[in-house]
């Protein structure tokens, strides 16, 4: 019998209390804006819902940003959630702060004190049947929410804490074996980065401007309506680099789409680039299919060898450019005529196919998930996803 069926043994034989956040919750409130420019090097920690989904895991214990402009603060072991997102399957996602300091919580959070274990909450609150009752109701669209009495009406099991405590440890055991790996993974590719900007600095070789070397067309300045289903919209959040995933998009009718699609329509092989936000991310189309283009992004059509201009594109001297022109105020903006005068270099078509070619191998082995580390770290996560979903599927007590 293993240590974990001893204390279910001893502490719940009969089967487990399931339980509201609203009841487990001691005290449950939202954080205050924290606004872009209000963050600074220094000040108190806080926390902004964005870095929700983007920087924290299960648990953290430092935050990422500080700022003086903050109201409401959390602390040691409350849960956080991030009430506004972008996709149904992943609002509310949620973390918890095992820190000591006391921290500001930025707007669209929801932090939940409570006496339990930290830990063990915020995985019973990853698995796929809380994610489930997240998701409840919500509609797919450019900005999805939640709220305080959805997440107080979320349903979990609430085990004992010496039964708690065993499943955080099973399961931080497995977290740390992925993190591990994603590590290495980390530092294969800084190895893999250097290399390509060394294969990309060129000295006696051509440079022209993008516009020479490519058809660039923008987008249109406007928001479209979204559909459940129809024809794929690529926005700025779907530009990630690599091939683009269209099936994750949002989607649009024909006639929205008609009109995206007016001046150009996206085809294998183009690359895509994002404006604000995330810009200068750059993506390959993947395959023939009717694509339109969201707002504040733009098409580009190559003229020469397309894996060339994307490694280009993506490569620390282009980047660079990009980072030096960028304009705007609180929010950054690539404007169409910097996009038009990326320099370019243009060595023998010969050179172009074989930096290609041995960039496109690295490439496989840093993402590509079907083979390598990234395999073997999908494959981590999903044995840890089983035994996290399968720990804490219990059998509620009558």
């Amino acid at each position: 019998m293993s240590r974990l069926e001893q204390l279910i043994a001893e502490h719940c034989p009969n089967g487990v209390a399931f339980k509201t956040l609203g009841e487990i919750a001691t005290d449950i409130y939202r954080g205050a804006g924290i606004k872009r420019e209000e963050v600074s090097d220094n000040g108190k920690p806080c926390v902004r819902y964005g870095e929700i989904y983007t920087t924290y895991g299960i648990w953290f214990d430092t935050c990422v940003s500080h700022t003086n402009a903050g109201t409401k603060t959390f602390g040691h072991g409350d849960i956080l959630f991030a009430i506004t997102g972008e996709r149904v399957d992943e609002i509310a996602k949620s973390c918890a702060y095992i820190g000591h300091e006391v921290c500001y919580a930025g707007g669209d959070i929801v932090v939940m004190k409570h006496e339990q274990n930290s830990k063990y909450l915020s995985y019973a609150l990853s698995t796929v049947a809380a994610q489930e009752q997240k998701s409840k109701g919500k509609v797919k669209s450019k900005v999805v929410h939640s709220s305080v009495p959805a997440l107080k009406a979320i349903r979990i099991p609430l085990p004992p804490l010496p039964v708690q405590s065993e499943i955080v440890r099973i399961l931080d055991n497995f977290a740390e074996l992925t993190a591990e790996l994603t590590a290495e993974l980390t530092a294969r590719k800084k190895q893999y980065e250097y290399y390509k900007d060394s294969l990309l600095t060129f000295d006696d070789v051509e440079w022209v401007p993008l516009c020479s070397v490519s058809t660039i067309v923008d987008s249109l300045h406007k928001t479209p309506g979204y559909v459940k289903s129809g024809y794929a919209m690529v926005r700025v959040t779907d530009i990630k680099g690599g091939y683009l995933n269209i099936d994750s998009t949002l989607k649009v009718d024909k006639e929205t789409y008609m009109t995206f699609t007016k001046k150009y329509a996206p085809q294998k092989g183009d690359l895509v680039l994002s404006r604000v936000g995330s810009y200068g991310n750059v993506s390959i189309v993947p395959r023939s299919e009717e694509v339109c283009m969201g707002q504040n992004t733009v098409v580009i059509h190559p003229k020469i060898n397309a894996g060339f201009l994307y490694q280009y594109l993506t490569s620390t001297g282009a980047q660079q450019f990009i980072e030096n022109n960028v304009g705007g105020g609180s929010q950054k903006t690539l404007s169409l005529k910097t996009i038009n005068q990326i320099p370019i270099p243009l060595p023998p078509l010969a050179e172009q196919q074989r930096i290609v070619e041995i960039l496109d191998k690295f490439d496989v082995l840093t993402t590509d998930i079907t083979t390598g580390l990234p395999a073997e770290i999908a494959a981590r996560r999903k044995q840890y996803e089983y035994y996290r979903d399968k720990l804490l599927n219990f059998k509620e007590v009558s």
